[in-house]
């Protein structure tokens, strides 16, 4: 009965999953960007009225004025690209001096050598 439980629980999510995807296709939000454009603007249209009613239905209140706007969204300026970038070329600049770099630190090694000696 738990093998049988599990795999009912395993169909419904499958279902669920299913179902989700189908209706993102279905709206577009998988298609082209302007499909998504447009998938966005229905939803943004249609889901404060939809929000309304439910709470409503239930009985809650809520504010139409917070519903309606959103808080604008924070600017980044912050691309990984150049900074991975960035890295690697500094990676590559160590690595590409560092042979110039260890003969410079070896002649400077031997000439300290060479003044303790004397």
């Amino acid at each position: 009965t738990v093998a049988a439980f599990h795999s009912f629980r395993f169909v419904i999510k499958g279902s669920l999953a299913g179902a989700a995807v189908y209706v993102a296709y279905d709206q577009g939000l998988l298609g082209s960007g302007t499909q998504g454009a447009e998938a966005l603007k229905k939803a943004q249209a249609a889901l404060p009225p939809a929000i309304q009613e439910w709470t409503s239905y239930i009985g809650w209140e809520v504010r139409t004025a917070r519903t309606n706007t959103l808080p604008p969204t924070p600017k980044f300026d912050f691309s990984p690209s150049d900074s991975w970038n960035k890295g690697v070329q500094t990676v590559m600049s160590a690595l590409s001096v560092a042979p110039t770099r260890a003969c410079e630190y070896t002649v400077e090694g031997w000439k300290y050598v060479k003044d303790l000696v004397k």
